[in-house]
Formats: structure tokens, sequence, C-alpha cells
């Protein structure tokens, strides 16, 4: 096995872990509790990285584009916490995939880039996996499994992160051309669990005891996101990114399936087929959707 497919396997477990940790040990807490565990679990991981990184020259165009990422990351991961928490991990975490096709359908729009004919076979297939999803209420109509992902609200949910997500992907690509892909991703994950203390704990006054008191989970989020980001800089420092980001979004497969072995979640047939079929237009997309 090439080293760079294991670290950015090892990427898809970790994120994938992160969300059935997330799922099995804080949504019992809220909406805003939850994320400010799953913001400040890394917080303890990253920080001694952080301190060991050597800072790259930092502008002002590095420091104003966090600034718009933080709010909007935080508010991608209230949505994201609240699809945890309110519906299954196998109809919420493959929605994610949309966020290639967001992007691309952006450039066509804003930037006038040209759709290639591999960029929309790989939406289609995203949007046929969300289809398959659902794929049980087909007995209520051709149309009622689309019909279902409206009425799970979960799911519409993390459409919405990954429509956020493609907004943040941009602006994280401008962050790490005015800094270095290592000290960004490290520097990043830890203000932004900074910041979502600031705003949730301070601020909105979710009560620091209740997360903390949750400790286990608060510690396996943690370390399973911070994992996931040494592992992600690994990986990409080794391969191109189209790459590395194709074998990365196998996290939401493995999240389908942990929600069938875990959780119990039901029409794992289909949602596995639909999941593969996600991911299969998310890696169509990244390798061969550009112009």
């Amino acid at each position: 096995m090439a080293m760079w497919f294991f670290w950015a396997l090892s990427t898809a477990l970790a994120a994938s872990g992160s969300d059935f940790f997330t799922k099995k040990y804080l949504s019992h807490l809220s909406t805003m509790e939850m994320a400010l565990a799953r913001a400040t679990g890394p917080l303890i991981f990253l920080g001694p990285v952080l301190c060991l990184l050597e800072p790259p020259p930092l502008d002002a165009v590095f420091f104003k584009t966090v600034a718009i990422l933080l709010p909007l990351e935080t508010v991608a991961l209230l949505l994201y916490m609240k699809a945890l928490r309110i519906s299954p991990l196998s109809l919420t975490v493959p929605f994610l995939s949309f966020t290639p096709a967001f992007m691309i359908l952006t450039g066509a729009l804003i930037l006038g880039e040209t759709l290639t004919s591999w960029g929309v076979t790989g939406i289609l297939l995203i949007v046929l996996g969300s289809y398959l999803l659902n794929l049980g209420e087909i007995k209520n109509g051709l149309l009622a499994p689309f019909r279902a992902i409206w009425r799970e609200k979960g799911s519409l949910l993390m459409i919405l992160v990954a429509a956020i997500y493609a907004i943040n992907s941009v602006l994280g690509k401008l962050a790490v051309i005015h800094s270095d892909p290592l000290f960004f991703a490290v520097f990043y994950f830890f203000v932004h669990g900074l910041f979502s203390a600031l705003v949730l704990g301070v601020i909105f006054r979710v009560k620091f005891s209740r997360v903390f008191g949750t400790w286990r989970g608060w510690l396996l989020v943690g370390g399973s996101q911070s994992a996931m980001v040494v592992c992600h800089m690994t990986a990409i420092s080794m391969v191109e990114a189209a790459y590395m980001i194709a074998v990365k979004r196998l996290s939401l497969l493995f999240s389908v399936l942990w929600g069938g072995l875990f959780f119990k979640e039901e029409a794992m047939a289909s949602r596995l087929a639909g999941a593969g079929l996600m991911v299969l237009g998310v890696a169509m997309i990244v390798l061969l959707g550009s112009s």
C-alpha cells in the first residue's frame, strides 16, 4: 500500500470516527453544547503541535480571510451538530458530498468556468446517490425518495453545511496561499476552538460544565478531529490534493456503515449503495472534473 493512500484512508477513518463519537457520546447535549464540545476538543491535542510549528510570514489577507472563515465555520458547525443530533448518520453525513458539486457549479456560474462532462456526471451521481439513500420511499411514488430528503431535517441541514463548506474551501485555499498548508490547518482548528468557546461559552452562556461532564466523548471527538488534521496534511504532502480528497471522502461511506453497525439504522443496503455512488461522484469531480 502506498503511504499516501494509508494516510488518506486514515484521514477518512478519523473523520468518520469523529462523527460516530459525536453521535454516540454528545447527542444528548443541546446543539450549542455539542458544537462547543466538537470545537474545543482538538485544543489540547493541537495546542502543543502549534507551539512546535514555526509560523510563516503572515499578511493582512491571511488574517482577514480567517476572520471571515471563523463565523462561517461556526454556523456550519451548529447546523452540522443539529443534523447529527436529530437524524441518522446514514441520512446526514453523505450529503457532505454536495460540497464539491456546489464548488464546481459556483465556478461555472460566477467565474465562467467550463463544466466538463466528467464534472456533470459526478454531480449526477451525487444526486442519484441521494435518491438511493431514501429508496425505500419509492413505494409512495417515483419522486418520493427526493421528497423524503425535504422531510428529513437533518438531510436539509447537511446540504446547507455542504454549501457553506464550498465557500469555506475557496477561502481556505486563499489562506493557505498566504501562509502554508500545515500551519494553516493546525492554526485554524485551534483558533476556531477558541472562537467557538468565546461565542458559545461566553456570549451565548453555554455551560462548559455540561460539555466537560462528557469528558470521554469530548476527548474522543477531539482526538479524532486532531488525527484527521495530522493525517490529512501528511497525505497531502505526498500526493496531489485531488487524489487525497477522493480517498478522504470514503469517510461518508464509513459513517453510513457505523450508522448501521452501531446505531442499528435501517435500509443499509440502499443507503450504502447511495453513499457509494455519492463518493464515486465526488471522486469523478475532484479527479476528472476540472476543465
